[in-house]
C-alpha cells in the first residue's frame, strides 16, 4: 500500500514537471544567460558555462571504490592533472540494498564526495543510471528486482522494474543530488541517463522516453542531461532520446574521426564529446592482465583534443571492488568474473599513485588547458608489516552442519535471490533416500559460480560455471548426506545475461532421480556483525569437536585447510598514522579477507593475476587490528612445522622498515597449524602469471 502511494505521489510530479521541461529545453534554453548556467551552443558546437564557451577534460573515478579517506587525495590528483571536471556513476545496488533501505552514509555518502569535487574546484558529471555497467555486480542494479519479479526484463519499460526505478530515483537519488546541481551552486554539470542503452537487446523508447521524463520531473529544467553509446549508428539510435544529448565512446583503437562523425549523425550541431576514452581496460581472475601502452593513450587523447572535442578518461582513477561488489562478463559464452582490483592501468594506480602515464597525460592537457600550480601532490608511502601468523578458527561447513546459523528448508533448491542473499556463500545439504549405484551420477545442473561437493565431511569436486561442469561421478550410498557449498563470483554486468541468478539455480538429480528435501544456509559474509556472532559459536564448536578426537592432531587432518583463520596485525603505536600496505597470500588458494572488519574482497592467487589486496590506509589504526580470512579450498602454506615460542605476537616488531618477525606457538600442542600466515608488504602484485 506504502509502495503504491509512493508511485501515485512520483507520478503526480512527473505530470506536474512534463509541459514545463518541454518548454525550457531545446537550442535556445532560457537559463542560457542566468548567473550560474551551464547548457549548449548548438550554432557554435560548444558548452556554455554561465554564458561563456567551455570545454572539458574530465576523469572518471567512482566513490563507492574508493575509501573515504582517500577521496581528497584522489581528486586533488585528479585536479592537478589539469582536469577541470570528473565523471561518476551512481550505483543503486549500494545505496538501495533492500527495497525503500536507502543508505548514503560513510563509503556511500555521495553528496559529501560532490561537495569535496566542488572543494577541490572540479566540476562532475554524474552518471545516474539507473543502470552503471562498470564491471560491477549486475551492473549496478539491486539484486533484489530478480527476488521480487523473477521474470523482470531489465532496462525496459517493464512496469515492475519501472515502479522501483521512479521509487528510487525520485525518492531515494534525486532529491540527494538536486541541491548540488551546477545552478542551484553545485558542482554538477550535466546527469546522464541509464548507460550505453544502444548496445542492450531491448532496445526500448518508450523506456527510454519514460526514463527521461522522470529525470525532469527529480531534477528539473534546466540540468544538461546526455547519454553515452559507442560510436556505431545502430548503437546511438537505440541509446538516443529526444532532448537528451548523446554522445559517443571509444578507445585508442579508434578513429577519432570517424567516431565523431557518428556523434554527427544524431547530433549534428553541438559540442563532440567522448564519455568514456579508455586509459586501460578490465581484468579477470585467469586472464593476463589487459594494458594500454602510454605512448598510444597519449596519442590518441591529444588528436581528440585538438578536434576541440571534450573528453573523459576512462579510467582516471579506478580504484578496488571491496567486498562483493565484482561484477562478471560472458567472454565467447564463457563466465569470467572480474578481479577485485580496478586498477585498468589507469594514470592513478589502484592505491592512487600518479604513474608515468599520469604524468604524459597532465603535459597532453597542458597543451589545451592552464594546468594547476602549487606543490606537486606526493604520492603516499606504503608499508611492510610483515607476515601475520593466523590460526584456524573452524570449518565454514560446522556452521551448517551444527546448526550454529539459521537454515531455510525447502523441497528444492532456492537460489541466492529466493534466500534474500545479495552474494558470497550460501550451503545446500540433502539425504539420499534412495539406493543408488556404484558409481553414481551427480547433475547439480547450473551452478552459479562455483560450487564444492562435500559428501558425508569429504570433500568431491568443485564444479566451475567457468568451465561450464555441472556432472560428476560419486561415491554415496543411501543415508548419505551431500552438501554443496556454492559460491557467488558476481553476477554478469553487461548484456542480456544480467538477469543471472545465484546459486544452485535448477533441481539436482542423482543418477537422473530428483533429489528432494533441500536444507540451505547462508553465510552472512555481507553483515560483519553477525558473521563475527556465528564466528563465536564456531569457535566453541571447534574446541568441543577437538575435544573428542584429542589424539589426532589437528595439523594433520584435511579438513583444517578450509575454513576461517584469525589473526592480529599490529601496527606500531608510535607512528602518526597507519600507511597503505597490501595483503599477500603465497601459499593460500582462494577465498575472501577482511581486515578489522572491512572486506578487502575476493583473492583467488592460483588463477591471478591478482596476488595482493590493496588495504587502504583508513581501514588500519595504531595498535592490534584484526585479520579474517575464510579458505575455501586450500591454505597450503599451513605446514606441519614445530613452533618455535617467543611471548609476542609475529610481527610484534614490524615497522615500516625491513624489520625481523618472530613467530609464536599458540600453547596448544594439538592446535598447532605450521606457519599459517599471511603478509602485509608494501608493494602490490597484480600482474602475476595465469594458468596456462
Amino acid at each position: 500500500m506504502l509502495l503504491r502511494f509512493y508511485v501515485i505521489l512520483c507520478l503526480i510530479v512527473l505530470l506536474a514537471f512534463e509541459t514545463n521541461a518541454k518548454q525550457q529545453q531545446g537550442k535556445n534554453s532560457l537559463w542560457k544567460n542566468t548567473p550560474r548556467s551551464f547548457t549548449i551552443d548548438y550554432e557554435n558546437d560548444v558548452f556554455l558555462k554561465d554564458g561563456f564557451p567551455f570545454r572539458y577534460v574530465s576523469g572518471s573515478i567512482h566513490y563507492f571504490r574508493v575509501h573515504p579517506s582517500d577521496w581528497a587525495d584522489r581528486l586533488r590528483k585528479m585536479k592537478y592533472a589539469g582536469l577541470n571536471v570528473v565523471q561518476v556513476y551512481v550505483e543503486w545496488a549500494s545505496h538501495e540494498p533492500e527495497p525503500g533501505q536507502f543508505d548514503f552514509t560513510g563509503a556511500l555518502d555521495l553528496p559529501e564526495f560532490l561537495a569535496e569535487a566542488q572543494r577541490q574546484d572540479l566540476l562532475v558529471n554524474l552518471r545516474a543510471g539507473p543502470y552503471m555497467c562498470a564491471e560491477r555486480d549486475m551492473g549496478g542494479l539491486p539484486y533484489w528486482l530478480m527476488r521480487l519479479h523473477p521474470n523482470v526484463r531489465l532496462r525496459t519499460s517493464d512496469p515492475n522494474y519501472m515502479t522501483r526505478v521512479m521509487s528510487w530515483l525520485l525518492l531515494g537519488l534525486f532529491p540527494r543530488i538536486k541541491p548540488l546541481l551546477y545552478h542551484n551552486g553545485g558542482p554538477v554539470i550535466m546527469v546522464q541517463v541509464e548507460n550505453e542503452y544502444g548496445n542492450y537487446y531491448a532496445c526500448d523508447y518508450s523506456y527510454t522516453c519514460e526514463l527521461r521524463r522522470i529525470f525532469r520531473a527529480g531534477l528539473g529544467p534546466e540540468i544538461l542531461l546526455f547519454t553515452t553509446d559507442n560510436g556505431t549508428p545502430s548503437s546511438l539510435r537505440c541509446g538516443k532520446s529526444p532532448l537528451v544529448y548523446a554522445t559517443v565512446d571509444f578507445g585508442v583503437a579508434a578513429n577519432a574521426v570517424s567516431e565523431f562523425g557518428s556523434q554527427r549523425l544524431f547530433e549534428p550541431e553541438g559540442p563532440l564529446v567522448n564519455s568514456e576514452f579508455y586509459s586501460g581496460w578490465l581484468d579477470h581472475w585467469g586472464r593476463p592482465r589487459q594494458r594500454v601502452n602510454t605512448s598510444d593513450f597519449v596519442k590518441a587523447l591529444d588528436s581528440i583534443l585538438a578536434l576541440k572535442a571534450s573528453v573523459n578518461i576512462y579510467m582516471f582513477h579506478g580504484g578496488t571492488n571491496f567486498g562483493f561488489t565484482a561484477g562478471a562478463d560472458t567472454n565467447g559464452g564463457h563466465y569470467s568474473s572480474c578481479l577485485t582490483t580496478y586498477d585498468y592501468d589507469a594514470p592513478l594506480s589502484e592505491a592512487g599513485d600518479m604513474t608515468n602515464k599520469y604524468e604524459a597525460v597532465r603535459r597532453v592537457i597542458g597543451k589545451y588547458l592552464p594546468l594547476p600550480g602549487g606543490p606537486t601532490p606526493s604520492n603516499s608511502s606504503k608499508a611492510w608489516y610483515g607476515p601475520v601468523l593466523l590460526e584456524h578458527t573452524g570449518l565454514h561447513s560446522d556452521l551448517h552442519s551444527a546448526g550454529l546459523l539459521e537454515s531455510i528448508v525447502a523441497p528444492f533448491p532456492l537460489t541466492f535471490e529466493e534466500l534474500s542473499v545479495f552474494s558470497g556463500i550460501v550451503i545446500y545439504s540433502t539425504v539420499v533416500n534412495f539406493t543408488t549405484p556404484d558409481p553414481s551420477i551427480l547433475n547439480l545442473g547450473a551452478v552459479h559460480d562455483r560450487g564444492y561437493v562435500v559428501i558425508n565431511g569429504a570433500r568431491q569436486a568443485v564444479v566451475s560455471r567457468s568451465l561450464s561442469s555441472s556432472s560428476l561421478a560419486v561415491r554415496v550410498r543411501q543415508g548419505d548426506t551431500i552438501l554443496v557449498i556454492v559460491e557467488s563470483l558476481g553476477r554478469i554486468n553487461v548484456g542480456a545475461g544480467i538477469n543471472d541468478f545465484k546459486g544452485l539455480t535448477s533441481n539436482v538429480t542423482l543418477n537422473s532421480k530428483l533429489l528432494c528435501g533441500w536444507t540451505m544456509t547462508p553465510l552472512p559474509l555481507t553483515d560483519y556483525e553477525r558473521l563475527t556472532s556465528a564466528l563465536a559459536k564456531l569457535k566453541m564448536h571447534t574446541v568441543m569437536k577437538a575435544k573428542t578426537r584429542r589424539s589426532e592432531s589437528i595439523a594433520a587432518r584435511s579438513d583444517v585447510a578450509v575454513g576461517f583463520f584469525e589473526g592480529t596485525l599490529y601496527v606500531p603505536e608510535d607512528v602518526w598514522e597507519p600507511r597503505d600496505t597490501f595483503l599477500r597470500f603465497d601459499g593460500w588458494t582462494k577465498g575472501i579477507a577482511w581486515v578489522n572488519g572491512f572486506c578487502l574482497g575476493r583473492y583467488w592467487p592460483v588463477m591471478g593475476p591478482q596476488n595482493t589486496l590493496y588495504v587502504p590506509h583508513g581501514v588500519l589504526k595504531r595498535g592490534p587490528n584484526t585479520v579474517l580470512l575464510l579458505e575455501l579450498e586450500d591454505a597450503r602454506r599451513c605446514r606441519r612445522t614445530p613452533p618455535r615460542r617467543h611471548s609476542h605476537n609475529s610481527n610484534h616488531r614490524a615497522d615500516f622498515g625491513r624489520s625481523t618477525s618472530s613467530w609464536y606457538g599458540n600453547g596448544r600442542e594439538d592446535f598447532f597449524l605450521g606457519d599459517c600466515s599471511v603478509e602485509f608488504v608494501d608493494t602490490p602484485d597484480i600482474d602475476s602469471p595465469v594458468p596456462q
